[in-house]
């Protein structure tokens, strides 16, 4: 098991969380695992960015995005240079500090899907 933290975020996680994840697990599932209702709109299918995250630390420890993954991050709200769609970011066996935005971009709530 591979440990997370998640750093407080005021809706989804507001005293912020140290959980396990399954190697091979993606970031986004380990959260849903463990009772943190991140968004994922598309049902993690790499098709919107409400699963955003910025991987404070262990980023370097995660395959480096798909070409589909880095388009929709150019659309993701808060973009950084340590940004993944948790998604996609597969966990290994280095520990990881992930931060949820405050905010995501989700089309199909807003109307313009």
């Amino acid at each position: 098991m591979t440990q997370i933290i998640v750093l407080p975020h005021v809706e989804v996680c507001p005293d912020g969380a140290v959980i396990e994840a399954e190697q091979g697990q993606s970031i986004c599932e380990a959260l849903l695992a463990n009772g943190i209702d991140i968004e994922h709109s598309c049902e993690m299918s790499c098709a919107c960015t409400t699963c955003h995250v910025v991987v404070r630390e262990g980023f370097n420890s995660l395959a480096p995005a798909e070409e589909e993954e880095e388009d929709l991050l150019d659309k993701a709200w808060g973009l950084e240079p340590r940004s993944r769609l948790s998604c996609q970011a597969i966990v290994k066996d280095t520990p990881l500090v992930v931060e949820i935005p405050r905010y995501s971009i989700n089309m199909a709530r807003e109307g313009k899907h």
